[in-house]
């Protein structure tokens, strides 16, 4: 293939945007703010599960309290209908006998349950506190997640933006290229990742490997407008005054 020199060298300026492309799309895929945001994410969800179980455990202990209030006041109230009865002076001795036992046994239960309802209103206290710790500590990863996103999106954004112009540059170079000089660089940059290199000094500017003479005197016999490829990775050897060959 014989292509202008002039062309030959703009494939540099092709291939250096290609490459700014390819760090852009790299740079895309291995995101450390995307990796930020996925870590923030998981930790959210850390500590909304902690939320809820922390809310759980509020509920049923507040459940637990009501029943036992519950309970107690049942027995405060059949303590109160036996005294009324005791003080009435309508029962028998047997019955007042009988009243005062129960009395005695229901002041014993009413302790228990007091005790109970006070060591369960305890651990609600703790699990309420529990909660109020979970939720700020829900609300300052929620804050960190807000944060990282929009890191990351800011710079997806500058990306697409950069992308968006290569991407615009790389269109009219390439029109203003021969089409098959475009589309052997196109073929070689999809088989080896660079369609192009520059060659300077002996080494050959796509894949940095230094060029045997051989190689050499054949780069420096060839015509300007040959279209020369490296031997070693099949890349379009543009030739300026930085070759060995010039």
């Amino acid at each position: 293939m014989k292509a202008d020199p002039t062309a030959q060298r703009r494939l540099l300026d092709l291939a250096a945007l290609d490459a700014e492309l390819a760090r852009a799309q790299h740079r895309r895929r291995t995101l450390p703010e995307q990796t930020a945001v996925e870590e923030a994410e998981t930790t959210v969800r850390a500590h909304r599960d902690a939320v809820v179980r922390a809310k759980t455990s509020v509920s049923d202990l507040g459940r637990e309290v009501a029943k036992l209030e519950q309970e107690v006041n049942q027995v405060r109230t059949r303590e109160e209908r036996d005294r009324g009865l005791m003080d009435s002076g309508s029962v028998s001795a047997k019955q007042m006998t009988d009243l005062s036992h129960e009395l005695d046994t229901l002041a014993r239960r009413r302790g228990v349950l007091e005790d109970e309802q006070l060591e369960v209103m305890e651990r609600l206290d703790a699990a309420e506190t529990d909660l109020a710790h979970e939720q700020t500590e829900l609300d300052t990863a929620e804050t960190s997640l807000t944060d990282a996103v929009e890191r990351r999106d800011g710079v997806l954004g500058d990306l697409d933006v950069l992308e968006e112009r290569r991407g615009a540059e790389r269109t009219e170079l390439a029109k203003d290229l021969p089409a098959d000089l475009v589309g052997l660089y196109d073929q070689l940059r999809a088989r080896s990742g660079t369609g192009a290199g520059e060659l300077v000094g002996n080494r050959c500017g796509a894949c940095r490997l230094e060029m045997d003479r051989s190689e050499l005197r054949d780069v420096g016999a060839a015509a300007p407008d040959d279209v020369v490829r490296c031997e070693q990775c099949g890349a379009i050897v543009v030739r300026t005054a930085k070759g060995a060959t010039a």
